[in-house]
């Protein structure tokens, strides 16, 4: 296992991204936290540096690639980045009467989720490439293996990631950098709470987290988890157009708004 030393997460002000800060949060670790709740993330922060870890922070809307890449190359300068996390993400779905999301909130969770991760990963790779190391981990969903047709821009979206991810993959490994897919399923957090429906598989925060960080220790290419709710979801991609649909349409949900 390789020594992991200097660690980028974004989204750490809650969730996946501050439940994988926490994990990585020991003595000789340094964390660049990016999120964009400055109470939460600082709390995290407190958090990291309790267990012994140095912390940097930074409030950004990853929707905007600047000045988030000028900060991102100057923490890299100061302690270069053995492991970039991209977990940030955002979700919405469809309205009352099961009306499509509309252009706004369509478009924004594409910017958030797909272009927060490119914004995020893309400045740092000629420098991981340089250095001919490094890690680097997207979070997709398995919402990405088969579109839901009650969050269909969301599934989009990290349908992006996941492809992202995989091209990168293969470009970056001859380079001596690796590129981490995770497709995680349904997890203990606030996003989650937001979801009035059927949760199978779910799992808490912690096993989740525990899960994606044994997966990234061993620097595997792709971390499912539960690999169950992935291969229903890869079913129903494989079935006849027809039938996946009255299947996923049956996959009823609601997405509460969220700020």
């Amino acid at each position: 296992m390789t020594s992991i030393s200097s660690v980028l997460i974004t989204g750490a002000s809650s969730g996946l991204g501050a439940g994988l800060a926490k994990t990585y949060a020991a003595p000789g670790v340094h964390l660049v936290l990016a999120g964009r709740n400055a109470g939460r993330l600082e709390a995290t922060a407190c958090l990291c540096r309790a267990r012994g870890a140095t912390v940097a922070t930074g409030l950004f809307d990853l929707r905007e690639p600047e000045p988030l890449g000028a900060w991102l190359l100057a923490q890299d300068e100061a302690a270069p980045l053995d492991l970039v996390i991209a977990a940030a993400g955002v979700s919405a779905g469809t309205g009352e009467g099961d009306m499509p999301e509309g252009v706004d909130l369509a478009a924004m969770q594409v910017r958030a989720n797909l272009l927060g991760t490119i914004h995020t990963v893309e400045p740092l790779l000629p420098r991981m490439i340089a250095r001919g190391r490094g890690q680097v981990a997207v979070v997709a969903s398995t919402a990405a293996l088969r579109g839901l047709a009650y969050s269909p821009a969301y599934s989009a979206s990290k349908a992006g990631i996941r492809a992202y991810g995989e091209g990168l993959r293969a470009l970056l490994r001859p380079k001596g950098v690796d590129v981490s897919v995770i497709v995680p399923g349904f997890f203990d957090t606030p996003m989650t709470d937001r979801w009035k429906g059927p949760t199978p598989f779910m799992m808490s925060l912690d096993k989740m987290v525990a899960a994606i960080r044994k997966g990234l220790d061993a620097r595997r290419s792709r971390i499912v988890v539960p690999r169950l709710l992935a291969l229903g979801q890869q079913a129903a991609d494989l079935m006849p157009a027809a039938l996946g649909d009255r299947i996923v349409r049956g996959f009823r949900f609601h997405i509460e708004p969220g700020h």
